[in-house]
């Protein structure tokens, strides 16, 4: 059985507690995001699919994780500063979290299950809440493997 977001509860940017489940009804992308990583140039490429599955009923969400290589220092406000002016960012930026806190630790008993190696790994969420599939950090957001996966989800 796939696991669930359902009652998995994080932070939103204003650091107000949000139950994920509150999103369901959507296809998610879940995505931990660092600023200063060799994989940040994805911004733009999660960005686009924002807007090309969107309308569809998709959202991109991303959880700004300092645990690797300390690639993501500073604070909300920065990092949502730096995402929209550099990358045009508008999908929604979550509050900080750890590799091993919600939602993550919820996320990477997805298939295949075990911890997150770096940063922009992707878990891809079906609108009834479980975790769908589950990419790599080198899986780019235009790659045939994940678009597929969107569409099939849609």
């Amino acid at each position: 059985m796939a696991p669930s977001i359902k009652g998995v509860v994080v932070n939103n940017a204003a650091g107000t507690p949000q139950d994920l489940a509150d999103l369901s009804g959507q296809v998610l992308l879940l995505v931990n995001v660092a600023s200063r990583c060799g994989f940040t140039k994805q911004y733009a490429g999660l960005q686009a699919l924002q807007e090309k599955y969107g309308p569809q009923g998709f959202k991109v969400i991303g959880f700004p994780c300092n645990d690797f290589g300390g690639q993501e220092p500073g604070t909300i406000e920065e990092i949502q500063q730096f995402c929209s002016t550099t990358y045009g960012v508008n999908f929604e930026l979550f509050a900080k979290v750890g590799a091993t806190s919600a939602p993550f630790d919820t996320l990477t008993k997805a298939e295949p299950a075990g911890p997150i190696a770096w940063n922009f790994e992707k878990f891809l969420v079906g609108r009834d809440g479980s975790v769908v599939s589950r990419f790599k950090s080198g899986v780019a957001p235009d790659a045939a493997e994940l678009t597929d996966a969107i569409e099939a989800a849609l």
